[in-house]
């Protein structure tokens, strides 16, 4: 099934490109080798800071992301259960605070879900959803789950803000204008309501947090008043940048200018912080005020540097905490699964906005670990928090938890990140099994259609083969980055060679024609990782981008993890093949070991696969 449907998927082609009466920018993408096309409907409104990374929508992924998009779409958004995420609409209050998010959440992975595959079951379970859900607004635009008496407490805002987020994506693929004036009474009761004008509502008291909650829904505003040319959500939205500053506010100005430490925003709630920069950097690039930009590379700054587990999350018991110290066990609540996601999408933002490859390699790193962690490839099943120890509590319910909402969400953003221009240049960002399509300006200024088809067993290798179709032959430029943690990398045209820095751009500029040949070669270096502050006397394995883990379930005769002691100057062998034949992925390595002083061959896996059958794991190994 999942090579038939991959087969099914290859590539899209560009039809056309045309604005709308509404002078909305409406793109037709057509699925290779069937009738089926696709309208990608755009805002109106354009920003004043360009994006410098722009994706290539047009693809077809395989190999190892190309799998987990398999995954998410037939193990999980396709088992979602409409009636149960209505529930809360459909008999209010709801069976919890926030059933209300679920909804909108849902419409984002389902729509980028659908942009990437053209899959006409992910539409029809969505646009089931949205007919039934659109009708569960109140006569005033409330769409919340919340009794009339008991409104604009606790979440109340924060589903309001995915209601818009999800309706804004689904518009966005469907043109189904129901849904944006859907979210537009929504937004205009919310613009009713709150406010620094006399009569209305303090919206930094309207939920948790510190004003964080409330306050993250100015990335919707943002994109609804790009949508619409309505001037009423540009206004609301200068008002939420004010509140922030209020005493009764999070400061996220204030503090990160005074201090540059994110524990020092709000509460430190590390998923509604972030979710408050998504919207400031919407704000920045529509309006191009630069201090918002520097204030929110300080945090970004912050976070890598003193924040950031291994793996490419963040959090414990949901906050940023203090430098350095990053507890990794299932007790610590570790790894939120929303605040990983929202981290890639703060990144994937940056990196649009900014061209800086640096942004990509924190995708790959939270891509390749933390994300995919999450799910579980067998099931679908989802984890809250994510620890590098114990085992993953993976649960497969719906409408109840934040994370399992919100982890497939990051998922489905991955086809974003492969692929894409960089300043007009197709550039590659992630190697996997790809085929990419995009319009370039070659050399002597002609339009271009490039098609690039790439052939891979990485993770496994850093062996990549590309081969390069351009609509005519012309001279221009291709970009591959450079991995920061790779080794030896050299892109190979016929007899030229052209190595690579780590961490940079390699640019290819030359003459190319239809079945010119790049072959990429690039070394996989074990990394050996120290534990830091929190696990001074443990250490982390890393293969390429990959953290890798012992995984108790498939080491036969080992009795406990804890007996378990790192060799130094041990190798890693292949041991793939040894894997169970119901394991998902076959990818997995011998290292030399000690299992009560005795030494003996371990099993390791990326961790991201690790206790895919609810086995107990370790990342830190004792030294």
């Amino acid at each position: 099934m999942k090579k038939l449907l991959l087969l099914l998927l290859l590539g899209s082609t560009l039809v056309n490109a045309k604005t709308d009466s509404r002078g909305v920018r409406v793109i037709v993408f057509k699925n290779a080798g069937t009738a089926d096309s696709i309208k990608l409907y755009g805002p109106i409104i354009p920003n004043k800071i360009p994006d410098q990374y722009i994706p290539a929508y047009e693809q077809n992924i395989g190999g190892y992301l190309g799998y987990r998009l398999d995954v998410n779409l037939e193990k999980r958004l396709l088992q979602i259960d409409s009636a149960t995420l209505l529930s809360g609409f459909r008999h209010r209050p709801g069976a919890q605070t926030w059933i209300g998010e679920h909804v909108g959440k849902f419409l984002f992975s389902a729509s980028k879900t659908y942009a990437y595959s053209h899959d006409p079951r992910i539409k029809h379970l969505m646009d089931d959803m949205v007919r039934k859900y659109i009708v569960c607004q109140m006569p005033d635009g409330y769409l919340g789950t919340y009794v009339y008496k008991d409104r604009w407490t606790d979440w109340d805002v924060w589903a309001h803000k995915y209601a818009i987020i999800g309706l804004l994506n689904y518009y966005s693929v469907t043109g189904y204008k129901p849904a944006l004036e859907t979210a537009e009474r929504a937004a205009d009761l919310i613009c009713r309501t709150f406010g620094d004008e006399p009569g209305k509502r303090d919206l930094m008291l309207a939920g948790e947090h510190n004003g964080l909650a409330p306050g993250s829904i100015l990335e919707p505003m943002v994109d609804l008043y790009r949508y619409t040319g309505n001037t009423t959500y540009l206004d609301f939205c200068k008002y939420i940048l004010r509140a922030y500053e209020q005493p009764d506010g999070p400061r996220v100005i204030g503090q990160l200018e005074k201090y540059g430490d994110v524990t020092k925003v709000g509460d430190a709630k590390a998923y509604e912080m972030l979710s408050c920069f998504l919207g400031i950097l919407k704000y920045y690039k529509l309006t191009g005020e630069e201090k918002y930009l520097t204030l929110l590379q300080t945090a970004w700054t912050d976070i890598t540097q003193h924040r950031l587990y291994i793996t490419g999350t963040a959090s414990d018991h949901e906050v940023f905490v203090q430098t350095g110290v990053l507890k990794a066990t299932n007790a610590d609540d570790m790894g939120e699964g929303c605040v990983t996601v929202t981290w890639i999408q703060f990144n994937l933002q940056l990196l649009q906005i900014t061209g800086d490859i640096k942004y990509a390699g924190e995708l790959e790193r939270s891509v390749y670990n933390h994300l995919l962690a999450a799910e579980n490839p067998e099931t679908g099943c989802v984890s809250y928090y994510t620890a590098l120890q114990g085992v993953k509590p993976y649960r497969c319910d719906q409408g109840y938890s934040c994370c399992l909402s919100s982890v497939p969400r990051g998922i489905s953003l991955i086809p974003e990140m492969i692929s894409g221009k960089i300043g007009g240049t197709f550039t590659t960002l992630m190697y996997e099994n790809a085929e990419s399509n995009a319009q370039i300006v070659a050399d002597d200024h002609n339009n271009v259609t490039l098609n690039v088809k790439s052939m891979t067993n990485f993770p496994l290798d850093g062996k990549i083969i590309y081969v390069v179709n351009p609509s005519q032959a012309a001279k221009f430029s291709l970009d591959f980055r450079v991995p920061a943690w790779s080794a030896n990398f050299i892109a190979k045209v016929g007899t030229d060679s052209y190595p690579g820095k780590k961490g940079a751009l390699l640019t290819i500029n030359r003459s190319w024609s239809a079945g010119d040949k790049i072959e990429i070669t690039f070394d996989m270096p074990v990394e050996v990782l120290p534990g830091g502050i929190s696990y001074p006397n443990s250490i982390a394995i890393k293969r390429g981008p990959q953290v890798l883990a012992i995984d108790k379930s498939i080491n036969g005769g080992l009795a406990s993890l804890k007996t378990v002691r790192f060799a130094k100057g041990g190798q890693l062998t292949y041991a793939g093949g040894a894997l169970p034949a119901d394991w998902d992925w076959k990818e997995a390595f011998y290292a030399e070991m000690k299992v009560n002083n005795v030494a003996r061959k371990v099993m390791l896996v990326p961790f991201s696969e690790a206790s895919q059958k609810s086995g107990d794991m370790e990342v830190w190994i004792r030294k």
